[in-house]
Order: structure tokens, then C-alpha cells, then sequence
């Protein structure tokens, strides 16, 4: 498939995805190359008129200023603000029953956060992204303070990763929005989802993960023949 061809199809699925959007809603803005065109069609039918007295709670400062760039109205979870309607996401992995991996982009913490504060989340992937057990194509990232990364890979080995510190370039590290490091962790399949994210919860150095369980209501996958629709078994 050519990179053209993927463009376009991951335009469909976003837009696609907008399908959910009403006025008066309190929208989750995720990140990433599919995330965008939904972006981009929420703030096109606001100027239009279509939809009205919206607001959007950005995932990342990425998608919180291409929010503002097209006049969507921003905010942020705080103590008037504590639930969202609906939040539209990608995902680097997802397995037969919607659980995902995300991070890819390092705003894992950010986007669970909204997830997790959401009445619906749907998520809009390309058909690269479908698998029969996560961990098969993509590793997992891991997000640590930095003054734990040492500890925090060392912990990470033992328990049966290989272990990579996400690099902007050759010379400097990745850091992400909150100011924390991004642990790149191979498991191979992850056969046992649950203990794996007990094990990562347990360490107070390791901020958040990219294990997204039980929080998706609707997949959509962008492919030649259409945009097809599953939801959470």
C-alpha cells in the first residue's frame, strides 16, 4: 500500500469517528497521524455551524494546539471539568478483545488520563494495527521519572523485558510532556495482560504504562474496501 493510499484511509476512519460528536459535548482530542483528520473535521464543522458550544480536552500539547489553531475551545481535566462524552484515540497495537498499545507518540499518560474520564472512547487504527495478542507487533512503552530510569530498566529486565530509552536522535532522550522518560519494553506476546499491568503499577517509578485494558467501546479499522466498526465484546 502506498503511503497515499494509508493517508486516506486513515482520513475516512477519523472523520468517520466525528460520526459520535454532538453539540454540547465535551470532547476528547487524542494524538497522532489518525487522531488529526478528526481534529480537523471537529474544527471545520464548528466554524460551519454545525456543531456548537463544544469543547475539547487535548491528549498532548500537540493536539491541544492544533485544536486551538482551528478555534476549538480547550480544557483540561480539573475540578470543573471531570467527565468527557467522547474521546477519539489511535492506537499503536490492538487485540481481539479492543484492549490496547499506545505511547507510540508519548503522550500515553495524558491519553489515559482522558480515556479513563470517558463515556466513550473510540479508537480509529489503520488494518496494520489489529493483532491476535498485543506485545506481537509493537513493544510496550513505559513512561518513568528520570531520575528512576536506571532502577526502573534494571526492574523491567527482571520481570522479562528487553529494554530500549526512547532517543529523540542519536544524542538526545526523549522526554514527554509531564517531563518524564519513555522505557521502550519488549515482551514479546503478552499472554497475561492483567498481571503485567499489577507488575508495573507496583513501582513507584514507573508513572504510567501503555497498556490501555477494557477502556475502548469502539474500534474503528481504516481499509481498502471502507472503515469497518467493532465493538467491545
Amino acid at each position: 500500500m502506498t503511503d497515499d493510499a494509508r493517508t486516506r484511509q486513515k482520513q475516512e476512519a477519523g472523520e468517520r469517528a466525528v460520526d459520535w460528536v454532538e453539540s454540547g459535548m465535551t470532547i476528547g482530542l487524542g494524538t497522532g497521524s489518525t487522531a488529526i483528520w478528526a481534529i480537523r473535521k471537529i474544527g471545520a464543522m464548528r466554524a460551519s455551524g454545525e456543531l456548537r458550544d463544544i469543547v475539547g480536552v487535548p491528549t498532548s500539547n500537540a493536539s491541544k494546539l492544533l485544536a486551538l489553531d482551528l478555534a476549538i475551545p480547550v480544557a483540561t481535566l480539573d475540578d470543573e471539568l471531570i467527565s468527557i462524552d467522547v474521546t477519539i484515540d489511535g492506537a499503536d497495537e490492538v487485540d481481539p478483545a479492543l484492549n490496547l498499545v499506545k505511547g507510540g507518540g508519548g503522550a500515553l499518560l495524558h491519553e489515559k488520563i482522558v480515556a479513563q474520564a470517558s463515556r466513550r472512547e473510540v479508537i480509529v487504527v489503520d488494518g496494520a494495527k489489529p493483532s491476535p495478542m498485543l506485545g506481537t507487533l509493537r513493544v510496550l512503552p513505559v513512561e518513568v521519572v528520570q531520575t528512576g530510569a536506571g532502577v526502573e530498566t534494571a526492574y523491567l529486565e527482571s520481570i522479562g523485558a528487553s529494554v530500549t530509552l526512547r532517543h529523540v536522535d542519536q544524542h538526545e532522550r526523549f522526554v514527554t510532556d509531564e517531563g518524564n522518560f519513555i522505557l521502550d519494553c519488549d515482551f514479546g506476546p503478552i499472554d497475561d495482560l492483567e498481571r503485567l499491568d499489577a507488575l508495573l503499577h507496583a513501582r513507584a517509578g514507573i508513572v504510567e504504562h501503555g497498556l490501555f485494558l477494557g477502556l475502548t467501546t469502539d474500534l474503528l479499522i481504516a481499509g481498502p474496501d471502507g472503515v469497518e466498526h467493532r465493538t467491545a465484546p
